[in-house]
């Protein structure tokens, strides 16, 4: 089990990514609270010891993506959120909302690719590795998603 200090650390330093993850998964506010419990208690309660500050960062991004997909698979999850209900929320930016109602209508299978590239700054290498697929199959996800949003968005500057 890990020390307190530990613990305030691990949450100024992954709470956003985190949290930003779950939204993207979930697009829903209470269940992404209920998985940001669920990440961290996984966290405290593990003795793994990391290679490094990145490899820890990976270990998060990997739980909470699966905690997410776990909780979006359950039994119990038989209702859905619209979307202007994510979009209401406070925490995001007013003219940050149709790049995010954009990157959340995108098929699943490019969200990750599109979070971690864009917003947490990995490389496709890097991707290939968390998500546990081909480094080529990153770059199709990332060019199909650019393609996507480039239509949906009605811009070259993508």
């Amino acid at each position: 089990m890990r020390s307190e200090q530990e613990a305030n650390r691990a949450i100024e330093l992954y709470a956003d990514t985190v949290r930003r993850l779950c939204m993207i998964h979930l697009k829903n506010h209470a269940d992404t609270e209920d998985i940001f419990q669920t990440v961290f208690l996984k966290y405290l309660l593990s003795t793994k010891e990391f290679e490094s500050p990145e490899h820890e960062k990976a270990w998060f991004i990997r739980v909470t993506v699966n905690a997410c997909r776990d909780l979006l698979k359950s039994f119990f999850r038989s209702r859905t959120v619209s979307m202007e209900e994510v979009l209401d929320q406070p925490s995001l930016p007013q003219e940050d909302h149709e790049v995010l109602e954009a990157v959340l209508s995108l098929p699943a299978r490019y969200k990750d690719a599109v979070y971690l590239h864009y917003y947490e700054g990995y490389t496709a290498p890097e991707i290939a590795k968390i998500l546990g697929k081909n480094v080529n199959t990153i770059y199709t996800l990332l060019n199909r998603a650019r393609q996507l949003l480039r239509e949906k968005l009605g811009g070259d500057d993508l």
